[in-house]
C-alpha cells in the first residue's frame, strides 16, 4: 500500500499546510509548474518525489524533471504530464499516445481546475489536483491524496488549503 500526495501548480509556493500533508505521504507526485527547484528539493527531503516540468518552469527545472513520467506504482500504470487535457478532450499529443499506450491512471495539472473523472472509453482514471500555489485564477488551493493498494486506487481525498 502506497499513500500518494498529488499536487500541481505550486508556482514556487510551499507553506506549512502543504508540508503537513507531505509528511503523511509515502510518495509525493508533482504535476508541473513547480516554479523553483527549492520546491522539489524541500519535497524530496520529505518523501520520494516524482515530478514533471510545466510551461512556466525554466531550463533548470526542465533539466531535472521530464515532460512525461511513465511508471508503475504497485500494480497501477501511471502517466503524468503537465498539459494533457481530460476525457475526452485530451490535447493532441496526449490523445495520440493515450490510445496506444493506455495507463490505468492519467495525471495532469495546468488548468488549476480540480478534476477526477473516468474515461469510460479507455478505462482510464484521470486526475488533476487543481493548484496549491497562490498564483493563478483559482479561488481555492487544492491537492489530492489517495492510496494505491496493489492494483486498486482508493481512499481518494480532496484537500482544500484555503483561499489563495
Amino acid at each position: 500500500m502506497t499513500k500518494i500526495l498529488l499536487l500541481s501548480d505550486t508556482h514556487a509556493h510551499l507553506d506549512n499546510a502543504i508540508l503537513k500533508y507531505a509528511h503523511q505521504a509515502d510518495e509525493i507526485w508533482h504535476a508541473g509548474d513547480i516554479g523553483t527547484l527549492e520546491v522539489t528539493d524541500t519535497l524530496k527531503a520529505i518523501a520520494p518525489l516524482r515530478a514533471v516540468y510545466g510551461n512556466i518552469d525554466d531550463h533548470n527545472i526542465q533539466k531535472e524533471y521530464p515532460l512525461d513520467q511513465r511508471f508503475v506504482c504497485e500494480g497501477v500504470a501511471v502517466w503524468m504530464t503537465h498539459i494533457g487535457g481530460y476525457p475526452p478532450k485530451y490535447n493532441p499529443r496526449v490523445r495520440k499516445e493515450i490510445t496506444v499506450h493506455t495507463p490505468k491512471l492519467f495525471i495532469c495539472g495546468h488548468s488549476h481546475i480540480l478534476k477526477v473523472m473516468w474515461d469510460k472509453k479507455l478505462g482510464v482514471l484521470h486526475m488533476n489536483p487543481g493548484a496549491c500555489g497562490k498564483h493563478g485564477f483559482h479561488q481555492v488551493r487544492t491537492m489530492i491524496r489517495f492510496v494505491i493498494d496493489e492494483s486498486e486506487i482508493k481512499d481518494l481525498e480532496v484537500i482544500e488549503l484555503g483561499k489563495r
